[in-house]
């Protein structure tokens, strides 16, 4: 039995400790918003906080997470430069297809927790290991200074 906090709620669950967050987040707590894509923590679509700081859900197995804060994109209003970092998603028009948004929006609000202040070349290391299909990667980068600016 496994005990974490996610999206500020304490859950039990029983699982075998080996399984990957992601596959615990999507199947047995139904949270859809971490994404499945490469499963080798390469494209960014599974990232979620763990205690503030993005991680690949889909290689990152749940003992890692044991009595652990995990917060997905559900839950991101709840914590700092979260809803900022939603507001400016719509403000700057940034998703086209959606499907590895959740987990650019993650790394953005990571990157914001670590660094309120981050420049353009901070903003690209940041982003980097998260691919996106339809190429939004410009107005990313606008959505990521449209929330730094807001959120200070």
């Amino acid at each position: 039995m496994a005990k974490l906090k996610v999206n500020q709620k304490t859950v039990n669950i029983d699982v075998p400790t080996g399984t990957p967050i992601l596959w615990t987040l999507r199947e047995e707590l139904k949270y859809t918003g971490p994404k499945f894509g490469c499963g080798r923590g390469l494209c960014g679509a599974c990232t979620v906080l763990l205690n503030g700081q993005a991680i690949r859900s889909c290689v990152t197995p749940l003992v890692a997470a044991e009595g652990q804060s995990i917060t997905t994109i559900e839950g991101a209003s709840t914590v700092p430069k979260g809803a900022a970092v939603q507001e400016a998603w719509k403000q700057a028009n940034v998703p086209q297809c959606g499907y590895c948004q959740p987990g650019q929006m993650m790394s953005a609000i990571s990157l914001l927790q670590a660094n309120a202040n981050p420049s353009e070349k901070d903003i690209e290391s940041a982003m980097s290991g998260n691919i996106c299909r339809c190429g939004t990667y410009q107005r990313i980068k606008k959505a990521i200074q449209i929330a730094k600016n807001e959120s200070k």
